[in-house]
């Protein structure tokens, strides 16, 4: 089964959180998931589409982006290996994808129809209440996950964006040197703002002496103005 190459990965995925890889590998022949391969462009899902099951990515990178009223997409997410899309669907009435998922580079993900999750099981399976458990845990993420988004989109200033963005990953990593988790061109949609305004922004904040960066790693200098910028 190709699947079960890829048991390392799901392993790492929040909705087999708990599980072992043997648990997952019997518990995959049970939900019976699809795969599906993309090239770079495509899309996984399209807002407005209909929901075809919660996803699961399983090589590369896809990107979701939601559409405001004035037509501007903004990027939401970035989806890595083992990360996982659509999971606020799985408990709604809701049967359309309220996102765009496009692949940033060749991928694969595995899609589980509703059905199997959160449905009744008919293998009476010792696992399934642990899923639901685990998808509920998913969804009140996203919601703090969102809530944090609103707040990006809510600063006015593109060096504010940075500043807080910035703060966060010091926050999640106790670092003041760490990996930025995306490229430029994914953390300028991310933010929403334009690639050249975040370099030269950025650029600007190393001149000052608040951060330095090369590529992707990121050093704060001076932890105060930055969180005084983040204002």
């Amino acid at each position: 089964m190709e699947l079960e190459r890829y048991i390392e990965v799901l392993s790492k995925a929040e909705l087999f959180k708990g599980f072992s890889k043997d648990e997952i590998a019997l518990m995959i022949k049970c939900l019976e998931p699809k795969v599906k391969a993309y090239q770079k462009g495509n899309y996984l899902a399209i807002a407005g589409e209909k929901f075809h099951g919660l996803g699961i990515m399983l090589e590369g990178e896809a990107a979701v982006y939601k559409e405001n009223m004035a037509g501007n997409r903004v990027m939401m997410v970035l989806l890595k290996p083992g990360d996982v899309f659509g999971e606020i669907l799985a408990f709604s009435t809701e049967s359309l994808w309220p996102v765009t998922v496009e692949a940033q580079q060749p991928c694969k993900a595995l899609f589980i129809s509703r059905h199997k999750i959160v449905g009744e099981c008919g293998r009476a399976c010792p696992w399934h209440r642990k899923l639901i458990e685990n998808m509920l845990t998913m969804v009140s993420e996203r919601a703090i996950a969102l809530s944090r988004k609103v707040e990006y989109l809510s600063i006015k200033s593109i060096r504010g964006k940075i500043s807080a963005y910035l703060l966060e990953q010091y926050k999640k990593t106790g670092k003041t040197t760490f990996m930025l988790p995306m490229n430029r061109n994914a953390l300028a949609d991310f933010l929403n703002v334009s690639r050249p305004s975040l370099s030269r922004e950025m650029c600007n904040m190393r001149d000052e002496g608040i951060i330095d960066f090369h590529r992707a790693s990121v050093r704060i200098k001076d932890l105060e103005a930055l969180k005084n910028m983040a204002q």
